[in-house]
């Protein structure tokens, strides 16, 4: 009984130090708070802040750690997010960060160059000359660790750190690449990713069809 006691109370030793239980995966949707949205939505969006949720995910950051993080996506597609995620986080792929874009001022060259997996932003698509909405102004796009898997548009690498990243063949954690878990996972909720553009491959981004 008494071994009985010792061992209920205490952490299973391996070697030098105790078993860390993994957390399973968790994901919670909810509407949007005005702290989400505050530097990323504005009158005159393609969306309105009721059509978007706030879904709170459990990831693996690159340091095996499981973690919380945030992402804010069109109503419509929150199912699929959190299928993709969840094949994510089963198969331990890291994330580097994952919070709102208003977190970092509404911009979207802030949250690159933080590496940070984000949803919506209401703003143009980036390299378009008739300033056409991005599918991150509907809430129906996800950047994936942008540092990681850079967007190579006429000559520039963005963000700037991703230059590290361009040889997509030398696989690294955290990179998106044909036939990885990544773009499998987004592939089997249908949707696109950005790193089959012919021309000007974004390697981070993900969008619903």
């Amino acid at each position: 009984m008494r071994l009985a006691a010792v061992l209920a109370g205490t952490a299973l030793m391996v070697g030098a130090g105790p078993v860390r239980e993994v957390p399973p995966f968790s994901a919670t949707v909810m509407p949007v708070r005005w702290a989400d949205v505050r530097f990323s939505w504005r009158p005159g969006c393609p969306v309105a802040p009721g059509q978007l949720r706030l879904v709170r995910l459990r990831v693996w950051g690159f340091d095996g750690h499981s973690r919380l993080g945030r992402l804010v996506v069109h109503a419509r597609v929150t199912g699929g997010v959190v299928a993709v995620f969840r094949r994510l986080y089963q198969a331990r792929f890291p994330i580097r960060r994952m919070a709102p874009v208003s977190a970092y001022g509404g911009s979207d060259d802030a949250s690159m160059a933080a590496d940070n997996t984000s949803g919506f932003n209401c703003r143009a698509a980036v390299g378009s000359a008739s300033r056409r909405w991005s599918a991150h102004a509907y809430g129906l796009a996800i950047d994936v660790n942008p540092v990681e898997n850079p967007y190579l548009l006429r000559g520039k690498v963005l963000p700037p750190a991703g230059r590290a990243f361009v040889d997509r063949t030398r696989r690294r954690p955290g990179m998106a690449g044909a036939g990885g878990v990544l773009v499998r996972a987004f592939a089997a909720a249908g949707w696109e990713w950005g790193g089959l553009w012919r021309g000007s491959p974004d390697y981070q981004h993900f969008s619903a069809h």
